[in-house]
């Protein structure tokens, strides 16, 4: 059985679509085969939500009187981009003031999305256009021209897990980790994260309609560090970081309940983005993809201690369950990102389609087929 977009989104108009989450149809794929589940329900529903450093804003900030081409910029007393026009900058989720590290750009977007008030500072050399060198003021959102989520990297296609076996405290992107092994971190939302239920993104490309931080977003392109050369498992899930996405959206639309600003102590700031895909069931091998179990998901363990060295393999199920061995040991676990949230993003899009709320988008560009990552060399090696 095969079916087209058209014929799913006419479906969802007439309210008439069956909608599932990928928790929902994984349990279904235990007594369903593929066939049956393709022709029983029309759209699956994932969701993460998770610290997504490469994320950020694109801000527009309208002419003062007498103008100033911006060069020098800081946000709340983040410094920002002032490479671009003159009342334009980025904000990245991660710039921040060194002597002030706890706070930073994720922050000042979350400050916006909330509504609250915040310091503009900015300074420039003064041209015959553009005579001011500096100016100071309080923006909002209703006082920013365009406001623009924009993230080159979200939605890691599964991520390591990791651990320390040194005889200290390490503090990382994957947060805390405790000496001689005794914790383990993972991240992304299991058999719920997008990139897992679509592997080789035949219905993620440019163009996706997406649930981005609470709004309406779409995929813009692939995201950085896409790779599509990871090894895959026996049930075709790619192991360790894989493919990714870039996102888009209007910030004025998003909530705080799906952007937040985080700090992992000594290692800095980053921004958790809540994202959902939907993902259409257009035939079998589409049905078969979403009805991955956490236990048939399988990732590295990755020692921090040893410059991330590689030191096994687990699955989902198992670092969900509490406790995985590692070296003869049990060592406790711990996610860093939010399977409520997770749940709760496939729920309210599920929600969404059901109610004719949102239709699905064919991508206009499929994903690269084939991409590496490239490593970077110093001059002095």
């Amino acid at each position: 059985m095969k079916k087209s977009y058209e014929e799913i989104n006419e479906k969802i108009r007439q309210g008439k679509a069956v909608v599932l989450t990928a928790e929902e149809v994984s349990q279904l794929a235990r007594t369903l085969s593929p066939a049956e589940i393709v022709r029983r329900v029309d759209v699956v529903t994932t969701g993460t939500f998770g610290a997504m450093c490469s994320s950020g804003a694109f801000l527009n900030f309208g002419h003062a009187t007498p103008p100033i081409r911006m060069e020098r910029i800081e946000l709340n007393g983040v410094p920002v981009s002032g490479g671009l026009a003159a009342v334009d900058t980025f904000v990245g989720a991660t710039d921040c003031d060194p002597a002030r590290p706890a706070y930073g750009g994720a922050h000042v977007i979350e400050e916006l999305v909330a509504g609250r008030s915040v310091t503009l500072e900015a300074r420039g050399k003064g041209t015959d256009d553009y005579p001011r060198r500096h100016i100071r003021s309080h923006v909002t959102l209703d006082d920013i021209n365009e406001a623009i989520l924009y993230n080159p990297r979200n939605c890691y296609q599964n991520y390591n897990a990791a651990t320390n076996s040194s005889e200290r405290m390490l503090h990382t992107y994957m947060g805390t980790l405790l000496p001689k092994l005794r914790n383990v971190s993972y991240s992304t939302a299991g058999e719920l994260s997008p990139l897992l239920n679509d592997p080789t993104c035949r219905t993620i490309g440019m163009g996706t309609r997406i649930f981005l931080c609470g709004a309406r977003g779409y995929v813009s392109w692939q995201g950085t560090q896409f790779n599509t050369s990871k090894p895959v498992n026996e049930h075709g899930i790619p192991i360790g970081g894989a493919r990714t996405v870039a996102a888009i959206g209007n910030l004025r639309e998003m909530s705080t309940d799906y952007l937040r600003a985080a700090y992992y102590e000594k290692y800095g700031v980053s921004l958790f983005v809540g994202v959902g895909i939907p993902i259409p069931l257009l035939d079998e091998e589409l049905a078969h993809d979403v009805s991955i179990r956490n236990e048939q998901i399988t990732t590295n363990i990755l020692d921090f201690g040893e410059e991330e060295r590689p030191i096994g393999q687990t699955n989902y199920a198992e670092l969900r369950s509490g406790s995985i061995e590692v070296r003869g040991q049990r060592v406790r676990t711990a996610p860093v990102a939010s399977l409520r949230k997770a749940r709760e993003i496939a729920e309210t899009l599920k929600g969404w389609i059901a109610r004719g709320e949102f239709l699905l988008t064919e991508p206009v560009q499929p994903m690269p087929a084939h991409s590496t990552v490239k490593g970077l060399k110093a001059d002095d090696e």
